[in-house]
């Protein structure tokens, strides 16, 4: 019987096979476009993690998985909802007038994260002398005045300086800086330091030249410093394959993007919608297919537990919220991330990240041919879903198809995304996923630390592993790359980079843009505070 049916196998038309697989290709392509399409489209809105245009992409993607054999495994059917923190801002209530001219905020002017609150109506003078005043601080001034002292810190002055005044029956502390010296006086939304005795408010010089031309003169104050601190809801979506096996395969892309650059983390440093097809729109679409795929073809020996994440924009929120509340608690076997797996060309390469997680994925991934040009990278860790699977100690693979002239900005859109290519990798992935199926649960390896994200590019580094997810102040580390700067420092996991040089470091986008300012070859100082010590380094890039 076995070789009548093999007999028949082979009597099949070459080109008939040829055609069957040409018609599930062309289908395949259709659906990921249409995925696409519809993911990156303006009325999504950019899909901003806690907002109804994420909204919109969660109940699609869902729709996609309804009548199939995918199980709800989130805690409200599909989806797992996750807190956001905001973080503190300026209230929509909140204004200061100068000569009755409304000052713009971020833009005129910011009040310090910690400022004291107040409604308050006062003359602001360069020279308090009388209460229900607003003493105007040139703050070059106080550097240049403390330049012989080697142990003055801004914070310090601003404490006393705000308590002195409060003291003297000051209503607020405006300051402003003429000169071109390093001030560090930044607004950090996650700022948890003691308030101040009053309010302070730090003028920009567009605002300090449009506002207070004459130092000397008294000008009319009319303000309200108040904050808001809003949290919103974001919403993973979690289904599971369940084929009663030992172990379980996570497959995850995230579905957020950037929304309006609401949270400042586009390029592009404008507000139009970001529509995010590659990133990762193209994640979420090859997602969808190869759930649907492996409801009907698929090996057996493993269960697949499907994890759209949310909140990957703001620092991995939705991989590790799931990790510290993990909706399934089967064995969890390997993960696969698919982030920005829709730009492939010849130049940029097809990387597979993850390559040293287990030593059995060389030999797994060597027989998974494919005609993709492809470049590995041993790194467990980065900027995207995967990493926080590998710091619980699993195996991972990240595909990406590499950083362009579009990422983080508006033109991202779905009529860029090589939909050929992405269906090529689709197909390298399910041929991943079978070779697995035989080897049981892979063993895990450590690797080495890759340093920073997927487009930003620095002449120099620390050569350290950010913890996106830290709120705190300052740039908690996850650990330090073999041979680079930060392991010959001396840098460990839970470290706290507090200041690089004259850049003091409120999080990781302040540490990207003071990596910025330096050189290789350039001596600078580092300090960290490790529990409740303070350290500095003498440094050279």
């Amino acid at each position: 019987m076995r070789k009548i049916v093999l007999l028949l196998l082979l009597s099949i038309p070459v080109g008939l096979l040829a055609q069957k697989l040409a018609k599930s290709d062309a289908v395949l392509i259709q659906n990921l476009k249409g995925h696409i399409q519809f993911l990156a489209s303006d009325k999504l809105e950019g899909r901003r993690a806690g907002t109804a245009g994420e909204q919109k992409a969660v109940n699609y993607i869902i729709a996609q998985y309804k009548g199939l054999a995918i199980k709800p495994m989130g805690t409200k059917g599909f989806i797992q909802p996750f807190p956001i923190d905001e973080g503190k801002k300026f209230a929509t209530s909140a204004f200061i007038k100068v000569n009755n001219q409304t000052a713009i905020v971020d833009t005129d002017f910011f009040a310090l994260s910690n400022s004291g609150s107040n409604h308050f109506t006062a003359p602001a003078v360069p020279a308090f002398s009388a209460s229900n005043q607003v003493l105007l601080k040139d703050i070059n001034e106080v550097f240049a005045s403390n330049t012989s002292n080697p142990h003055f810190d801004i914070n310090e002055w601003l404490t006393s300086t705000a308590a002195d005044l409060k003291a003297k029956g000051a209503a607020a502390l405006f300051l402003y800086n003429s000169g071109n010296i390093v001030d560090n006086i930044q607004f950090n939304k996650y700022d948890t330091t003691k308030a101040l005795a009053l309010p302070v408010v730090y003028f920009t010089k567009i605002g300090a030249a449009k506002y207070f031309k004459e130092v000397s003169r008294i000008y009319n104050i009319d303000a309200n410093i108040q904050f808001d601190h809003p949290t919103r809801t974001a919403h993973n979506v979690v289904g599971f394959i369940d084929n009663k096996a030992t172990n379980t395969i996570v497959i995850g892309a995230h579905l957020d993007h950037l929304g309006y650059n609401e949270d400042k983390h586009g390029l592009d440093l404008n507000n139009f919608i970001h529509n995010g097809a590659d990133d990762n729109a193209s994640g979420t679409a090859a997602l969808i297919e190869l759930a649907k795929s492996l409801t009907h073809d698929a090996p057996k020996n493993n269960n697949y537990l499907i994890i759209h994440f949310s909140g990957e924009e703001l620092g991995l929120l939705g991989s590790k919220y799931w990790l510290d509340h993990p909706t399934y608690k089967g064995n969890l076997n390997y993960m696969i991330n698919m982030d920005m797996v829709g730009r492939y060309d010849t130049a940029r390469k097809l990387t597979i990240g993850g390559y040293g997680t287990s030593s059995k994925w060389s030999e797994i991934l060597a027989k998974a041919p494919t005609t993709l040009l492809t470049h590995y990278d041993s790194a467990g860790t980065g900027p995207s879903d995967h990493a926080s699977f590998y710091r619980k100690d699993m195996p991972v693979l990240f595909m990406f198809t590499g950083s362009h002239s579009d990422y983080h900005k508006a033109t991202d859109d779905w009529d860029k995304i090589n939909y050929e290519g992405e269906k090529e990798i689709l197909r390298l992935v399910q041929t991943i996923i079978k070779n697995t199926d035989a080897y049981g649960k892979l063993d895990f390896l450590k690797t080495r630390e890759q340093s920073m994200g997927k487009s930003n590019k620095f002449s120099v580094s620390l050569g350290v592993m950010p913890d996106y997810a830290y709120t705190g102040t300052g740039v908690r580390i996850e650990g330090a790359s073999e041979g680079k700067l930060g392991e010959k420092l001396g840098l460990k996991k839970s470290d706290v980079l507090v200041q690089l040089g004259d850049y003091k470091l409120i999080d990781v986008m302040s540490y990207m843009q003071a990596l910025g300012k330096f050189q290789k070859g350039d001596k600078t100082t580092l300090v960290i505070k490790r529990g409740d010590e303070e350290i500095k380094f003498d440094i050279q890039f």
